[in-house]
């Protein structure tokens, strides 16, 4: 009896410390052109460079919920975007400005550029997240 149980807690083991949902909740969607899309970064190296994982969802002009599954615990940052001319990539002006609504986890806002990952940087417990973002 006790041997089985000790197999039981040894195979389960592995499946204690599981990976959880990253909701993410976009307000603020300018119209039903398109799609929201958005980038997942773990680090401040990566940060606008490389995300981890990225996901996107039809426009939805009363918001758009985008969701990560299987999310390891940790600190993480996400980027927002509304693609409303459906091209794949964020459209800028001249002087490198996005022309199409953009947000940052924790609504963060940079200066005179885009934040800094400390300003994005939110913490996802092994329960998962559920957080909200406005797009601008």
């Amino acid at each position: 009896m006790i041997r089985t149980a000790l197999l039981t807690l040894a195979l389960a083991a592995p499946f204690a410390a599981h990976a959880a949902d990253l909701v993410i909740h976009v307000d603020n969607v300018k119209s039903a052109s398109g799609q929201v899309m958005v980038a997942l970064y773990d680090n401040a190296d990566g940060f606008l460079k490389q995300p981890v994982r990225a996901e996107r969802a039809k426009a939805d002009k009363a918001g758009t919920t985008l969701v990560f599954h299987d999310v390891a615990p940790g600190d993480y940052g996400f980027a927002v975007f509304q693609d409303i001319n459906d091209n794949g990539r964020m459209d800028r002006n001249l002087m490198g400005i996005p022309t199409e609504p953009i947000a940052f986890s924790n609504n963060a806002q940079g200066r005179m550029g885009p934040p800094d990952f400390a300003a994005v940087k939110l913490a996802v417990p092994a329960a998962g997240l559920d957080t909200a973002v406005t797009l601008r």
